[in-house]
């Protein structure tokens, strides 16, 4: 979330710019972008929760009186957070797009339906799924006002490069397939071979995660994700 958050507070000046100058097309192009840039950021992060929550959850805090049921517990309610990672992050971007406009009442009545909608779906799903059914209802909420905030927008801009959007998201979720597989394979094989001390976790999951992150990149590469040299030259600018 914290890339979410820096992606749109640097976007929002632009954005702000562009709105003042009535430059529409402008802005609606940063924000398509803003929005694919998150995705390629956030999609993989919630991967990595929906394949590993229990061995991260158990290594940072299964310790003393927490044990293997509470990690069983929270690790299940990680794992339906991670469905409204991707969403959470374009949520705050779209919000900012209507904060640049001048339009924050616009933005205050769309969060209304995330509240709604988070607090109906919870409530309908905590009897059959428990922990799982509240964190799940919050990312449906998200999701619908996410859905709300893009048909206004698009009608304010004349679209969103939504069929851009739906290619990158293809790609970027087959890329994060091959996260998943060698970061859980590379995890299950180390934490089988090592145990579970702190360290050997640390191991485990760190290696896991680290040519998981390594085979996404790779398979960005291969899959001409453009998003992925605009993060490399973001991050040569930082270093220079």
């Amino acid at each position: 979330m914290k890339f979410s958050v820096a992606i749109a507070t640097v976007l929002f000046t632009t954005l702000a710019r562009f709105a003042n100058n009535k430059e529409f097309a402008n802005l609606r192009a940063t924000l398509a972008n803003g929005m694919r840039q998150i995705l390629f950021v956030l999609v993989p992060a919630a991967v990595v929760f929906l394949a590993l929550s229990d061995p991260i959850i158990r290594l940072v805090y299964q310790r003393g009186e927490f044990g293997s049921a509470d990690t069983t517990l929270v690790g299940t309610a990680l794992f339906w957070f991670a469905f409204s990672l991707p969403t959470n992050g374009v949520y705050l971007l779209q919000t900012r797009t209507f904060f640049s406009l001048q339009r924050p009442w616009q933005a205050t009545g769309l969060a209304v339906i995330d509240l709604v909608v988070s607090a109906a779906a919870a409530a309908a799903l905590y009897k059959p799924f428990g922990v799982g059914g509240i964190v799940a209802g919050t990312g449906i909420g998200t999701s619908a006002a996410v859905f709300a905030q893009a048909y206004v927008l698009r009608r304010e801009f004349g679209g969103l490069e939504l069929g851009r959007l739906l290619s990158t998201v293809i790609r970027i979720s087959l890329a994060s397939l091959a996260l998943a597989a060698v970061s859980w394979v590379v995890w299950d094989a180390l934490d089988s071979a090592l145990g579970r001390s702190t360290v050997a976790q640390l191991i485990s999951l760190g290696t896991g995660m680290i040519l998981g992150g390594a085979a996404y990149a790779a398979a960005a590469w291969m899959l001409r994700i453009a998003e992925l040299e605009q993060i490399l030259r973001l991050l040569r600018r930082r270093r220079g």
